[in-house]
């Protein structure tokens, strides 16, 4: 009992605080009890920890709001990637519902909302843009083929001789003819019948002015009898392109194109390359 009366004496036990301004002003003298004080201190205390955990958790709630905007960001990014990807394959389903390897060839010109998960994300993008890039590997291989494979005639005119064993027709021998024949009208325009570089473009023996194409996938064409070739050797040229001008030079019997088609340096009969639609 005794214990509890002195402490009480001792925490209401009177403190002076003495405020000295620095003017003339008296000082001023404050008596509180030290429990006050003590109190004071106290309170001052938790009010600083307080400010400072209100500091602290501004601090987090800034960081956090760069975070969600740098994903918010990422997702956008990859939502408008998706788009794109989706447009690609509805593209390419476009293609492949034509009718014809051809049709596809020639039409090739050189939203969910809610919780997403960005790695999943990631992954279903990774595969669908490597999908999307060995569809494209695909055309763009297929595509080089159809335009290096001969189609169509290189001038309109009448087969006059085909491909294989036949009678010469100035000796009246057996001889294998390496090409087809096509009768036109002297200095009718003889076109290209696929993409290529020309290899051979000058008088060649009996075939007279010829030119000769190489097109790439161990395909080359060549067109004899020319009366002027108009492209030179290393010129490169587009099917349907004009190369030279029709006519009657070297061992012939009267004016046409000798037309001639070649697959792994050996010839082969052009007809099938002839009844192509180019």
């Amino acid at each position: 009992m005794f214990k509890i009366q002195r402490f009480f004496r001792k925490a209401f036990t009177p403190v002076t605080m003495m405020i000295v301004p620095h003017s003339k002003s008296k000082p001023l003298k404050l008596r509180v009890p030290l429990a006050g004080l003590v109190t004071v201190l106290i309170l001052w205390g938790f009010g600083m920890f307080y400010v400072f955990s209100i500091g602290v958790r501004a601090a987090e709630y800034s960081e956090m709001s760069k975070k969600f905007s740098h994903l918010s960001g990422q997702l956008l990014e990859m939502r408008t990637t998706m788009l794109s990807l989706e447009a690609a394959e509805g593209e390419f389903r476009r293609l492949f519902s034509l009718k014809s390897k051809k049709m596809v060839l020639e039409a090739v010109s050189t939203h969910e909302t809610g919780d997403m998960d960005p790695e999943l994300l990631k992954k279903q993008m990774a595969d669908a843009m490597a999908s999307v890039a060995e569809i494209k590997r695909y055309i763009k291989e297929e595509k080089n083929i159809y335009f290096a494979t001969p189609m169509g005639w290189p001038v309109s005119g009448a087969l006059s001789s085909g491909f294989g064993r036949r009678s010469d027709p100035k000796t009246g021998e057996q001889a294998f003819h390496s090409g087809v024949d096509i009768r036109v009208a002297p200095g009718t325009p003889v076109k290209a019948t696929a993409d290529g570089i020309v290899s051979v473009s000058g008088w060649v023996g009996g075939n007279g002015n010829i030119v000769a194409i190489e097109h790439g996938h161990d395909l080359s064409t060549a067109y004899a009898h020319n009366v002027q070739n108009l492209v030179k050797v290393g010129q490169r040229v587009k099917r349907g392109d004009t190369i030279a001008l029709s006519g009657a030079t070297g061992k012939t019997t009267g004016p046409h194109v000798h037309y001639e088609v070649w697959k792994h340096r050996t010839p082969i009969d052009p007809i099938p390359f002839l009844k192509e639609r180019s």
